[in-house]
């Protein structure tokens, strides 16, 4: 597809229509809305509540390995099985729950193009019944693959000189410039609007086609690079809980191939909320959303 790096991590919609209950694929919904999976969802698609289920039920944290496996095990996934993730807005939380699953070493994940959009927009057929699943027991507890996540302290190196970097903000430029905390509608905020100095502004939406596909290798090259973002050191996205950034992530690690990027899961959410914690604001927020 378009020359992508890592082509074969895109599949098409009527890919996964045709494979949808192969053996060894399974094929799991992550929304922003998570009422839609009930609404209806792709034939033998299970769903993910990314708020109960894929986050730690107490403290702000990801879910941690054994909680990951668990997850795994309920799902019918076993360490082999090809696992294609979709979902709404543009596949947000499809695209960090395949962040989740290369965090942990599964190996083996791809993500629908154009997500839930693009197949409700085709006319495909969508099934209400929940799909049932036989849980597997043999997914071994992993080890994270820490390159993949930065944490505050990591940002904190970055802004002090430490650890070179490209900051990139993927929020619209209104949360960006500080004129708004968060977008209409969403319920997690901060103390401060703003954004990290230094960070350059290239929104998630700038990455996509009207359908929700991806644009071309080219053209991504030309946004990132057009910002100084060209893959000769790290990058570290964030935007407000993690899961634009994540959308991010996925483009510059598997579409551009870049080696070095990190999400900051902890994001806006996280930053505008620690006391002390530099915030620059207005300076360069002229990007279209």
């Amino acid at each position: 597809m378009s020359n992508y790096a890592n082509s074969d991590v895109l599949v098409s919609t009527a890919w996964v229509a045709e494979h949808s209950r192969d053996p060894g694929i399974r094929v799991v919904e992550v929304d922003v809305d998570t009422s839609a999976y009930a609404q209806g969802h792709v034939d033998g698609a299970i769903g993910w509540n990314w708020q109960t289920e894929l986050q730690d039920p107490v403290r702000r944290d990801i879910l941690d390995p054994k909680g990951f496996a668990a997850l795994m095990r309920r799902s019918g996934i076993a360490n082999d099985t090809t696992v294609v993730l979709y979902g709404d807005n543009n596949n947000w939380f499809a695209c960090w729950a395949l962040w989740l699953l290369s965090y942990y070493g599964h190996a083996k994940v791809r993500l629908m193009n154009g997500g839930r959009k693009k197949w409700v927009e085709e006319k495909r057929p969508l099934v209400t019944k929940p799909e049932a699943v036989t849980a597997v027991s043999n997914y071994a507890v992993p080890t994270p693959n820490l390159d993949l996540r930065a944490r505050r302290d990591q940002i904190f190196a970055v802004l002090d000189g430490q650890r070179p970097a490209h900051l990139v903000d993927v929020r619209s430029p209104d949360e960006f410039s500080g004129r708004v905390i968060a977008p209409p509608g969403m319920t997690e905020t901060a103390q401060r609007g703003g954004h990290i100095p230094g960070a350059v502004s290239i929104p998630w939406s700038q990455a996509v086609q009207e359908d929700g596909t991806f644009k071309s290798a080219d053209a991504l090259r030309q946004l990132y690079s057009g910002k100084g973002v060209a893959g000769d050191k790290e990058v570290i996205a964030y935007c407000r809980i993690g899961e634009r950034s994540a959308h991010t992530w996925f483009v510059l690690r598997y579409l551009l191939g870049y080696s070095r990027v990190r999400n900051y899961d902890g994001s806006w959410t996280e930053w505008g909320n620690i006391v002390g914690a530099p915030i620059e604001k207005e300076a360069a927020a002229t990007a279209a959303s």
